[in-house]
């Protein structure tokens, strides 16, 4: 039987495991509210895809303007999700090394000529709304609820 000191012992290392323990979590859930809800303002929102600058990955501090479905709000930020009418499916697995998962929501009003488009939902854009152009249009909430759905699937929220 240990004696009295070493029986201290073990209770403040098995506490210390367990304080531990309990401070390991999963990740946050981003605090994010979104919702659909495009409305006929001059405000981007969720729903609405408008245009934005958009970095590239390499974080070189270029980039492209680009078109961005905004999902929701974090604070004051717009969050996002870059489009492409560039089609992933035939390079599907060279994306995937790399970490960019896209989903497919069809052609809108959003591109003048009509294409497909499909949205990058491994990456969240949080984006300033003085610096979005409310240029595109909303998609439909099918899409919308679908492509959020995913979004968090992919990205763990």
């Amino acid at each position: 039987m240990p004696g009295m000191a070493a029986q201290r012992g073990l209770r403040r290392a098995a506490g210390a495991v367990l304080g531990a323990l309990r401070r390991v979590r999963a990740p946050a859930r981003p605090a994010v509210d979104v919702e659909y809800r495009p409305r006929d303002d001059d405000a981007a929102d969720p729903g609405e895809i408008v245009w934005a600058w958009v970095p590239y990955d390499e974080g070189d501090g270029r980039g492209k303007d680009r078109p961005v479905l905004v999902i929701g709000r974090r604070g004051s930020d717009l969050l996002g999700l870059m489009l492409s009418s560039r089609d992933h499916d035939r390079d599907a697995a060279d994306e995937a090394r790399h970490g960019r998962r896209w989903t497919d929501i069809g052609s809108g009003a959003w591109d003048a000529r009509g294409r497909p488009s499909e949205v990058r939902l491994d990456r969240l854009l949080v984006l300033d709304p003085a610096t979005v152009r409310r240029e595109g249009a909303a998609l439909d909430r099918a899409r919308f609820e679908r492509v959020v759905a995913e979004a968090a699937r992919v990205q763990g929220w």
